[in-house]
């Protein structure tokens, strides 16, 4: 009984610090008063109609929607490909370039960056590649998407038996076929958890992003940039709150997903 009681509170203390931060930043966010004080005497919306209106964050929040889906889709394009080697075929350093494609989710985004950084200036100088901007955004957060498609996908073929794709093969399918009418739709709703959780670590990625976005400005360097100014305080907790919507919604349908799949998969 006292066990359980500790595993309680337990539970309730850690979901305590994770989210009481953001709950205050959401109570502020509709703090009529430009100064930020507790408890709240006047809610409004006042602060959401300024952010709206303000041409800075629109071009910001556009900016970061376009890099997030473009790295998106090529995260879905070579996290996939990569899944399907490593699964499907047995070669010499399988396990090693299984490794390699991991590695950087789990490396300092900071080291990440600096690589980046260093190895666009060299592009730029010596092959001519574009200059900061939304391509070198994209080109660095693709980095790290590629990892979360690829442990996506590749989990769910480790889980999926072949017999329906030989199935189809024995009753005159062909490659192309099978894989449209057979492989695609049995990895389709991990395709879509991992493009979730891809565009989600996208959307507000700062560390990497600092290092290849150049004068651009996405969401989070936004916010970065404007936290300290009192004037600006307001707007900021109004776009934190958006942002932490819009990363939460994408990485709860995601774990929707690979859970009902899960499911499908065992039934």
């Amino acid at each position: 009984m006292l066990g359980r009681l500790g595993l309680r509170l337990s539970a309730v203390g850690v979901l305590a610090f994770l989210y009481v931060p953001l709950l205050i930043v959401l109570l502020y966010a509709f703090n009529d008063s430009r100064r930020q004080s507790w408890p709240i005497e006047v809610f409004s919306l006042r602060w959401f109609e300024a952010a709206a209106a303000n041409l800075k964050v629109r071009e910001a929040f556009v900016l970061s929607v376009q890099a997030g889906l473009a790295a998106t889709v090529i995260a879905l394009v070579l996290g996939s490909l990569a899944a399907f080697a490593v699964h499907r075929f047995r070669f010499f350093g399988r396990e090693t370039i299984s490794f390699l494609v991991v590695l950087p989710i789990a490396l300092p985004g900071i080291v990440t960056g600096m690589a980046l950084n260093a190895t666009i200036n060299e592009g730029i100088r010596e092959f001519g590649f574009p200059r900061f901007g939304l391509f070198t955004i994209v080109a660095g957060h693709a980095t790290f998407c590629v990892v979360v498609v690829y442990n996506n996908v590749i989990a769910r073929l480790r889980r999926t038996a072949r017999t329906q794709e030989e199935a189809s093969m024995d009753l005159g399918a062909d490659s192309w076929q099978t894989f449209r009418h057979v492989t695609l739709p049995g990895i389709a709703t991990a395709l879509f958890a991992g493009a979730l959780l891809a565009f989600a670590l996208s959307f507000d990625e700062i560390i990497v992003t600092t290092f290849t976005a150049g004068t651009d400005e996405t969401l989070p360097l936004w916010i970065f940039s404007n936290f300290r100014v009192p004037q600006q305080r307001p707007v900021v907790n109004v776009v934190a709150l958006v942002m932490i919507v819009l990363s939460a919604v994408p990485v709860y349908l995601s774990a929707r997903l690979s859970g009902s799949s899960g499911q499908l998969i065992r039934h």
